[in-house]
């Protein structure tokens, strides 16, 4: 038996998997809003307290965090893990710490074709698609996580990066002005995870309201006071029910293909999936223009960023799947091209 977890700033997710001939059944699964936690370590006791003492063959996490000799400090949590401690807790000589991001370009060799919504084609036929060459995955959410999944020829590596807190480059004059506005509001350095992950698609909206002399209604004041303002302001810039809404979701697709395609550049992908909690909600605003013209507009380049694959992986429950399946050995020959294990059946 062995346990995995998915923890991020937002939501952390435990399972426990039962292993028998390489394959992997889910015996059960719980999540946990992660702020209403002082310690990872009130979540193991929670999730466990109720189990028959499972004896552990090994426990993997993937964790929002740079993962630096066994140890991690959450980047959105105020919590700490260590491979060492974790292992005691849980009385299993085999814990490992992961990067979410690695853990969950994992967990997408693993998915079904129906848990992958097409943005963009490409060139690849049938029989070659998605069978080799770099990818790179990209992730907003609560952060901006990205990741390289790398080919050596004959199997898939994820490759764990930081690359969400790079800086923002602007490629417009709107952009431009984005860089000022978020520059002074948040007193310097700005990142993309400042405009796609966590706060972003408000950071946006607030840009435009702002500066684009277009008013903000008192009902729509309301409902973002009311609500979560960057779920309300994506909501309703899907039903076009404001332009300030369809202004902020935009500019958010654009800058997400614009800095996507960046990553593809930097791996030489393949193809590109896009992962996290926010594109599996967004998909139609993806499939416009906006985000397609923006991830092929790198000069000469542009061409070959339109004959790459680029996907959104539908199941956000990847990063899980990736923990849990990095115990078990490496990706198989070919990768999404083989079945998935009983957990996802």
């Amino acid at each position: 038996m062995i346990l995995a977890g998915d923890i991020g700033g937002t939501k952390t997710v435990l399972a426990l998997f039962d292993l028998a001939g390489g394959e992997l059944r889910r015996l059960r699964d719980a999540t946990f809003s992660s702020r209403r936690y002082e310690s990872f370590d009130a979540i193991l006791e929670e999730f466990l307290r109720d189990a028959l003492a499972p004896r552990l063959a090994g426990a993997c996490f993937g964790v929002a965090g740079r993962v630096e000799r066994g140890s991690v400090r959450a980047t959105n949590l105020p919590w700490s893990l260590d491979e060492q401690a974790l292992a005691r807790v849980l009385a299993t000589p085999r814990v490992t710490l992961i990067n979410d991001l690695q853990a969950a370009a994992y967990g997408m060799l693993f998915l079904d074709p129906a848990e992958l919504a097409i943005l963009q084609s490409g060139t690849a036929r049938p029989d070659e698609e998605d069978d080799e060459g770099n990818i790179a995955v990209i992730a907003p959410g609560t952060g901006l996580g990205e990741a390289i999944l790398y080919w050596d020829g004959e199997r898939y590596h994820p490759i764990a990066s930081e690359g969400g807190h790079s800086d923002f480059a602007p490629r417009t004059d709107l952009e431009i002005e984005l860089l000022k506005y978020l520059r002074a509001a948040l007193g310097g350095h700005v990142s993309y995870e400042r405009v796609l992950a966590g706060d972003g698609i408000w950071n946006l909206y607030s840009f435009l309201r702002d500066t684009g002399g277009q008013p903000e209604p008192e009902w729509l004041r309301r409902r973002l006071e009311a609500d979560d303002r960057n779920a309300a302001i994506t909501q309703l810039g899907l039903s076009g029910d404001h332009p300030l809404c369809v202004g902020a979701l935009d500019l958010f697709c654009t800058i997400l293909g614009a800095e996507a395609a960046n990553l593809a550049l930097k791996c030489l992908a393949a193809g590109v999936i896009i992962g996290g909690g926010i594109a599996p909600k967004i998909v139609p605003a993806l499939r416009t223009s906006k985000f397609t013209d923006a991830f092929a507009d790198k000069g000469r380049f542009s061409r070959w960023l339109g004959e790459i694959p680029v996907k959104v992986a539908l199941n956000t429950q990847a990063p899980l799947i990736g923990a849990a399946r990095s115990l078990v050995g490496p990706a198989p020959v070919g990768g999404r091209r083989e079945q998935r294990g009983k957990e996802d059946e």
